[in-house]
């Protein structure tokens, strides 16, 4: 019996074994997980290893996200004496478990200690750059879920039981022995936990609230910084389909969940976390010595492949409905279709999707133009992108070239102005983000609400917008090909070239890192075309 339980103990990692100390919460590196959720097929043959394909997706790399590295510098620069303060609340999500440690100690997280990174560093570095790991989530109890205290990370965890009999939940009942295996290599038992597949589960860190600070480090206020949870449970989702459902997507058939004596399981689900970033995983991959990635190339690639083809299949429908012409002028309706379970785009306000709407002539020339992405990543006609102090209002006609339709945030400070500094912004100025199916604009909770002219707009509503574009004709306008994209963007151009009033490697890196995918730093989500004559 010594010797069996010697050997459990050695099986542990040493991060397993340092951070085991007192009453907090025990952490074990995600080593310790693939080691035996890894090597994994589907009945058709695809891979669906759990550690190959979380350790490419951005819940493993949350902490070595470039552009959230280079914010949190932006941040402490503008704001020296409440540095503490604000790399607390930043690795709350994105270092889950050091920050969870420090709170239970009575202590604040940190960010910038934990880099650069260097392999097989002190255990509380490995536990810093494992990001969202397995250990983190799969120990979340299901108290107080859903509820605003659990907002902001503000999750359960066990602090109670010993390390040795805390347990680990996943959707599954496990068997004796094969409880006891898990055991043996991590020192926890396996529990089935229906609140793991809940909406409300993942609520804790993507509902988010931020506090803009002064000078001082004083609260000016609070602002909902990104809440797909409760834009979800305001429509016609939140009693069909969980956030799971879209972004971990079940392996047809049955499948084992681990590599060790695996039982075949129904509804397994993929632990890709297709999302909307489709942008820092390239990144990542590319800059692997500054970043500190060590996924496989291959992980990293199918991250923003899927994440790509998710977007491009199941995110949103545009199409022209009508075109009328009137003496000189040709009315284009277009309308555009929200397919997700939230607004669209959603959570950080970085994201921006809008319409580019071309007319040619017969020879291909272009006629009218709105939208086009330049190759710096900007927005032509986008005020915003011109001018950090201004912004594209929402439309529902469209005359002129420099006017586009762009559905996004855009954040304001206590007086008003335009920000994407978050501890700035107290207020939505703009938010006409395009909402999901049964989402009623008129009783929306203040955090998840439409600001700006959407408000007054009777077309836009839940799922969907409609927008005229007037286009001026001549007397020689015989034939046009109208045609109509739905790009998508995860980080804006004002949101990267911002960090250029801040003198920091961070900033410094990120804003290098954006000028080289800007061509390139967008997807089209949908598109639609047909031929007008005249008559």
């Amino acid at each position: 019996m010594k010797k069996i339980l010697m050997l459990a103990f050695l099986s542990v990692s040493i991060v397993s074994i340092v951070a085991m100390t007192g009453s907090a919460p025990a952490f074990v590196d995600h080593g310790d997980c693939v080691a035996c959720h890894n090597q994994l097929s589907s009945l058709q043959g695809e891979d669906i290893s759990i550690g190959s394909d979380w350790s490419g997706s951005m819940m493993a790399n949350a902490a070595r996200d470039p552009y959230w590295q280079a914010a949190i510098r932006r941040e402490t620069m503008r704001l020296p004496a409440a540095s503490r303060a604000i790399q607390n609340e930043c690795s709350a999500c994105h270092m889950p478990m050091t920050r969870y440690l420090s709170k239970v100690a009575g202590q604040l997280g940190e960010v910038f200690a934990h880099f650069p990174i260097v392999p097989n560093d002190a255990v509380n570095h490995q536990l810093a750059v494992d990001g969202v790991s397995c250990a983190m989530c799969h120990q979340i109890l299901a108290d107080k879920l859903g509820t605003p205290e659990s907002f902001t990370a503000g999750f359960v965890l066990d602090n109670v039981k010993p390390y040795g009999e805390r347990e680990i939940y996943g959707p599954y009942d496990v068997e004796a022995g094969h409880q006891r295996l898990m055991h043996s290599a991590s020192l926890f038992t396996p529990r089935k936990a229906s609140h793991i597949q809940s909406s409300e589960f993942c609520a804790s860190c993507h509902t988010l609230y931020t506090h803009a600070l002064n000078e001082k480090g004083e609260d000016l206020g609070r602002l909902p910084e990104q809440v797909p949870y409760l834009e979800w449970k305001h429509s016609g989702y939140a009693d069909a389909k969980s956030c799971q459902s879209c972004h971990m997507p079940e392996v047809d058939g049955e499948a084992a969940i681990t590599g060790v004596m695996g039982v075949p399981r129904e509804k397994v689900s993929r632990h890709v976390f297709r999302g909307g970033n489709i942008l820092v995983p390239r990144m990542l991959n590319q800059n692997r010595g500054d970043l500190g990635a060590n996924a496989l190339p291959q992980s990293l690639q199918a991250t923003a492949d899927r994440s790509g083809r998710h977007l491009e299949t199941s995110a949103a429908r545009v199409k022209i409905l009508s075109s009328k012409a009137s003496e000189d002028i040709l009315d284009v309706e277009v309308e555009v279709r929200n397919l997700a379970g939230h607004k669209l785009p959603t959570a950080y306000p970085s994201r921006r999707v809008w319409i580019h709407f071309t007319a040619l002539d017969a020879d291909g020339k272009v006629v009218f133009e709105s939208g086009r992405l330049q190759p710096d990543g900007a927005i032509a006609g986008n005020d915003n992108d011109a001018r950090a102090d201004r912004f594209e209002p929402h439309y529902k006609e469209i005359t002129r070239q420099d006017q586009v339709q762009i559905y996004e945030p855009i954040m304001g400070d206590v007086n008003g102005k335009v920000t994407t500094m978050l501890l700035s912004g107290v207020q939505y100025l703009k938010d006409n983000r395009v909402l999901p199916m049964g989402f009623d604009k008129a009783t929306a909770p203040k955090d998840c609400a439409v600001y700006g002219a959407a408000i007054e707009d009777q077309d836009f509503k839940g799922h969907s917008d409609r927008i005229t574009y007037r286009i001026p004709l001549t007397s020689e306008t015989g034939m046009l090909r109208l045609e109509v994209e739905l790009r998508y963007q995860p980080i804006g151009y004002r949101w990267a070239h911002n960090f250029k009033d801040t003198d920091a490697m961070e900033t410094r890196r990120f804003v290098k890192y954006f000028k080289k995918f800007a061509p390139s730093s967008a997807v089209v989500l949908a598109r639609g075309g047909v031929c007008w004559r005249k008559q």
